[in-house]
């Protein structure tokens, strides 16, 4: 009986002492848990303040790139289609060929025009020459014409005197009548012989001045022939120029995309028919809350985290910030006058340059979405 008693009561002091040291246990736990969780946080509070003196950071980022559209400069109808989707190509390479006869039928006229501008020169050229030849020609008769005037003066002058002289002479019945007759016919001979050949002076100087007029004519005839052979050479040169726009070549390296063209479409000029990517350096459009670009210059070094290549770091630089927010750039843009006033934040782009030793940029395709970190303590 007393063996049991004591057994009972060794119990009791054991189940005591098990409800003492449990609690004990569990409150230690929670204060190791509660500091941890207190340290932790500590840190994480402290690094991050301290990251965020010198450093600013966005995930509202992406890769931009140049891509231009392909777009015909002359209409007509697809003959042949040389690229496909994602393909490679490089600046000049041929992406698209139209129909071209009716381009070269334009050229084939251009050029006849052109032979007959140059015919018409020839001609004009030649109208010229003539005139100039018929100018001496007339000078010519003019100087025949006076020196026949001049001998004519001296014959009147010579028939004036002696029919002066016969009528002296009939008076004083030296001379027959017949004789004076025949003097006074001399002299109205060698009066009439003068007047024709006067007027065939004044003939030949009227035939010099039409022949010059006429050459003046024609110089301006070659004058507008020359003008005519510059319009013409002009539509040859623009028949060329649309001979070449019927093939569509590449207008840089880059990839080919989604094309949408096939053998026998009809294209309109200015409308798009694929996209080339540009394979130049691609860039990063960091949208920065207003608040953060207290800091923030051109030249500081960033680091990007590319979603694609999350173990990777590109190194980058501020390149440029934009002028105006992205909401100004919008559709339809806020207007705070309108009576429904919110102030919100506003963001900024801010272009982003990557590292050209980089090749691992070349892999990077616009749209990708990127982190960025700007170390704002560095330049």
């Amino acid at each position: 009986m007393a063996t049991a008693l004591t057994n009972e009561s060794a119990a009791r002091t054991n189940g005591n002492g098990a409800e003492n040291e449990t609690p004990k246990k569990k409150n230690r736990t929670f204060l190791v848990i509660l500091i941890v969780l207190v340290g932790g946080g500590t840190f994480f509070g402290v690094s991050k303040y301290i990251n965020g003196q010198h450093h600013e950071t966005t995930d509202d980022a992406q890769i931009d790139a140049d891509i231009s559209p392909v777009i015909p400069r002359i209409s007509g109808y697809v003959t042949d289609v040389r690229v496909k989707d994602n393909q490679l190509v490089k600046k000049g390479d041929t992406l698209v060929i139209l129909d071209n006869r009716s381009e070269m039928i334009a050229l084939e006229q251009a050029e006849a025009a052109l032979k007959s501008a140059q015919s018409n020169l020839g001609v004009a050229h030649a109208s010229t020459t003539a005139s100039r030849a018929n100018i001496v020609t007339f000078q010519a008769n003019t100087q025949t014409a006076d020196a026949q005037i001049e001998a004519a003066k001296v014959t009147l002058r010579r028939a004036t005197r002696d029919y002066d002289r016969y009528a002296i002479l009939l008076k004083e019945n030296s001379v027959t009548l017949q004789q004076f007759e025949q003097m006074e016919a001399a002299k109205l001979t060698a009066e009439k012989q003068l007047r024709v050949l006067e007027d065939q002076k004044n003939a030949a100087n009227r035939q010099v001045a039409a022949a010059t007029s006429q050459t003046a004519a024609t110089a301006e005839q070659v004058n507008v022939a020359n003008a005519s052979i510059q319009q013409k050479m002009a539509d040859v040169d623009n028949a060329k120029l649309n001979l070449s726009y019927t093939a569509i070549l590449a207008p840089e390296d880059g990839l080919v995309s989604k094309v949408n063209v096939q053998v026998g479409q009809l294209v309109q000029i200015g409308q798009s028919l694929f996209s080339i990517v540009m394979d130049h350096a691609p860039w990063v459009v960091a949208n920065f809350k207003e608040t953060q670009l207290a800091r923030m210059k051109m030249g500081q070094k960033v680091t990007v985290h590319v979603d694609a290549y999350p173990n990777h770091d590109f190194e980058a630089k501020v390149a440029s910030f934009s002028p105006a927010t992205g909401a100004r750039f919008a559709l339809l843009p806020p207007d705070n006058a309108s009576g429904n006033f919110v102030r919100v934040v506003q963001r900024l782009p801010v272009k982003i340059e990557f590292d050209d030793k980089d090749q691992l940029t070349k892999q990077l395709r616009p749209g990708m979405n990127v982190d960025v970190d700007v170390h704002i303590d560095q330049q």
